[in-house]
């Protein structure tokens, strides 16, 4: 058996060229994995429905992003033009994470190769993010009674504002947001527990926080988390300010993985933020979520 890993071509998406967001890393990462033998074989996942999106988005605001009547100004706020392929690239991201999250649930780990959209609110989206699908996918496994109690456990370097906001009055799913405390979002959400980071953190300061907040975190019993493992902690990333080293982000996956795989708990993992100067390395970053969940199944 291998992780298994979902992916589908129309998570690349045609948007303007000097757009920031590098939208071409999902297609390069999954080439990459299947190049390096993390993967054989891809899950495939369909456009998530209507009827699983309304859990955690209003009826108005999908249909906004499904007939593309979006208002311009909240266009601007996402980042992206609303045209027929990031519709589609929405949906389907968006089920890509339901599907992980259903597969996480027999194999205990299951990745995306997109996914994190954590900026994504109620009734908008904003920072790159449509649709938040890990919200969706949490709500999911509830209305299916598949989980009761999650932890969403956002390890981004912009605060997951969307998760606080959408779950706050949800005492059955646990929202864990560590963050650089001067990135974007300016206004910060609540989330159930906030890590603020100052600016320029090192590996050892940033890897024993962490370590210290996940002693903590595993006191509760979870049926489920979600590990939004964004690589924009990275020193050499343009919209980061911490100073995480390619190890520290290594050792970060490792630590929070080996935490839940070894209670037993299913995780799935899912990308989050990531705009490194050099595209290549962006790759290898992201990668570093499978290759150390594939090496529970080698």
């Amino acid at each position: 058996m291998e992780l298994p890993i979902v992916n589908h071509p129309d998570y690349v998406a045609k948007i303007n060229d000097d757009n920031k967001f590098p939208i071409k890393k999902f297609g390069a990462l999954a080439k990459y994995l299947l190049k390096t033998n993390v993967v054989q074989k891809f899950h495939v996942p369909k456009e998530c429905s209507v009827e699983t999106l309304k859990t955690s988005h209003s009826l108005k605001y999908i249909n906004d992003i499904k007939n593309k009547t979006l208002s311009i100004a909240a266009q601007k706020k996402i980042g992206f033009p609303i045209n027929d392929s990031v519709v589609r690239r929405s949906f389907v991201a968006t089920g890509g994470t339901v599907l992980a999250s259903k597969l996480a649930i027999t194999s205990k780990l299951a990745c995306n190769t997109a996914g994190g959209s954590h900026h994504a609110t109620f009734d908008s989206g904003a920072g790159y993010c449509v649709f938040n699908d890990v919200a969706v996918a949490a709500n999911y496994l509830k209305n299916k009674r598949y989980a009761k109690k999650i932890l969403i456990i956002d390890l981004d370097v912009h605060q997951g504002n969307g998760n606080s906001e959408i779950f706050k009055n949800d005492k059955d799913v646990l929202t864990f947001s560590m963050h650089c405390a001067s990135n974007y979002p300016a206004k910060k959400s609540k989330s159930d527990i906030d890590i603020d980071l100052k600016d320029g953190m090192e590996d050892e300061e940033y890897l024993n926080i962490l370590h210290k907040n996940l002693k903590e975190l595993i006191k509760n019993k979870y049926d489920f988390v979600f590990y939004v493992a964004g690589v924009d902690i990275h020193f050499e990333d343009r919209l980061g300010k911490l100073k995480i080293t390619d190890e520290g982000v290594n050792k970060r996956d490792q630590i929070v993985i080996e935490n839940f795989y070894s209670k037993n708990t299913p995780l799935c993992g899912v990308l989050g933020g990531g705009y490194n100067k050099s595209f290549e390395k962006l790759i290898e970053l992201h990668s570093m979520l499978h290759k150390n969940c594939a090496n529970y199944f080698s």
